[in-house]
């Protein structure tokens, strides 16, 4: 008797069943993004929502990538210099809205000036100050709450108490997607908690425009495949290919299953979850000859690998693969790109000894990026954004930490447009309320 599976379902299957048992063969990758790029050519009947689309005005940006540090992380000890803090370490804060507090407490690190602008950095980031002159520092940042998970979502959807589209969603949606063959919004490493998938979800948009995701800083598969952890690694992305079809065999099912949806579609006008389950078919299959080979930062030389800080052992290795993924990704036509940083930045206790290591893991790969980007001739076209939810207190916590502070803190760009070498804004002056130029992180 023959073994071989049919190359599609019977007909005579409910059409909820038959989607159903093919979803295996494709995976939660589709399914979770729940598509990109319409198969237009193939249903005249379906809208291609992810076309590439006109802007108003010239854009200077085609993409962006977002360096996402969550935890928040500390402003006076990077980038925002105020000697005050060193002035008056170990006293009370001089104004009334740090009473009552634990005493001031000074950077432990030095901060010196770099580039033609003159801009002040810590000398924790001796990397990323190489391109100080290509960097717009905001420093006068601030949000609505002090707590993680409503300023995180805050920082990824404008706000915390509405459900509302992420920031790579409302990108996607603006401008379409660059490569019919790749999701057009892709997040990695992204944190389970603080939102969850509400930080890359859609909302109210269509389902085609929340990003995929490529592994969560909490579920080692991204780690034990790209970065070598586990001693039998799988692949970042599971169920991309199905093992027991062929590829015809697969376009045969995917015909089937379209001429049904578009039959559907025809009857009922519109129905968002059909077209999004055909989007979502036509992507994975699609996927299937890009993403693997993309995803393989092995190709690189070892020059871009040492660059980026990629080898065993080394504190760069995870982000680094995380950033020179990015920009592999970039340059293939993907739109919104997020990236987190693989360990907290919220450093309540021990920031003497914490902080560096945030830093040592971060720095490096940040700086070869930026590099990379403008090397290839793409800074112009890629609006590269540093940020964390918030920053920290300009007091101490705990005798070796800092609390959150919402109230003022930095965030960082570069390309894109973007004028590089200045500083816009300012917190007072020890870094506590933002006071010059205020920039609200919905903004």
């Amino acid at each position: 008797m023959n073994d071989m599976p049919t190359p599609f379902p019977s007909a005579s299957l409910p059409r909820r069943t038959a989607l159903k048992s093919l979803a295996s063969g494709f995976g939660y990758l589709a399914f979770a993004s729940l598509a990109q790029e319409a198969a237009a050519r193939d249903a005249s009947s379906t809208a291609n929502p992810l076309a590439r689309k006109a802007t108003h005005f010239p854009a200077k940006a085609k993409r962006v990538i977002f360096l996402c540090m969550n935890g928040g992380p500390s402003h006076v000890d990077l980038f925002d210099h105020k000697p005050l803090l060193g002035t008056h370490d170990g006293s009370q804060a001089p104004v009334s809205a740090l009473a009552g507090n634990a005493g001031l407490m000074g950077s432990p690190f030095q901060f010196s000036q770099h580039g033609e602008s003159g801009q002040w950095l810590s000398e924790l980031c001796p990397h990323v100050a190489k391109h100080a002159d290509d960097i717009c520092f905001i420093k006068s940042m601030h949000t609505d709450l002090p707590n993680h998970s409503q300023a995180f979502i805050q920082m990824h959807t404008g706000s915390f108490q509405f459900t509302r589209p992420s920031l790579g969603a409302w990108s996607l949606y603006g401008l379409g997607s660059e490569n019919t063959n790749l999701p057009g919004f892709i997040t990695l490493n992204p944190p389970a908690e603080n939102g969850g998938s509400q930080n890359f979800g859609s909302a109210f948009l269509p389902a085609v425009y929340q990003a995929t995701k490529i592994g969560t800083n909490q579920i080692p598969g991204f780690y034990a495949s790209l970065m070598g952890i586990d001693k039998e690694p799988g692949p970042p992305l599971k169920n991309i290919e199905n093992a027991r079809l062929t590829s015809s065999m697969q376009r045969q099912q995917l015909n089937l299953i379209r001429d049904l949806n578009a039959s559907k579609l025809e009857r009922d006008r519109y129905h968002p979850e059909i077209e999004g389950a055909i989007q979502s078919f036509e992507l994975a299959f699609r996927m299937q000859d890009e993403i693997p080979e993309l995803l393989d930062v092995s190709t690189e030389s070892q020059t871009t690998l040492d660059a980026y800080g990629v080898g065993a052992g080394l504190a760069t290795d995870l982000f680094g693969k995380q950033c020179l993924l990015a920009r592999r990704l970039a340059e293939a036509g993907v739109r919104f790109i997020e990236l987190t940083a693989p360990d907290s930045w919220d450093h309540h206790f021990l920031l003497k000894t914490e902080l560096p290591e945030a830093c040592l893991a971060t720095d490096q790969p940040i700086a070869a990026l930026l590099a990379d980007l403008k090397e290839r001739g793409m800074l112009d076209e890629t609006l590269v954004i540093w940020a964390g939810e918030f920053g920290r207190t300009p007091y101490a916590q705990s005798g070796t930490g800092r609390d959150h502070n919402n109230k003022g803190y930095t965030l960082w760009m570069a390309g894109g447009g973007v004028k590089g070498g200045i500083s816009h804004g300012a917190t007072d002056d020890l870094g506590y309320q933002a006071v010059e130029k205020p920039v609200h992180i919905h903004d």
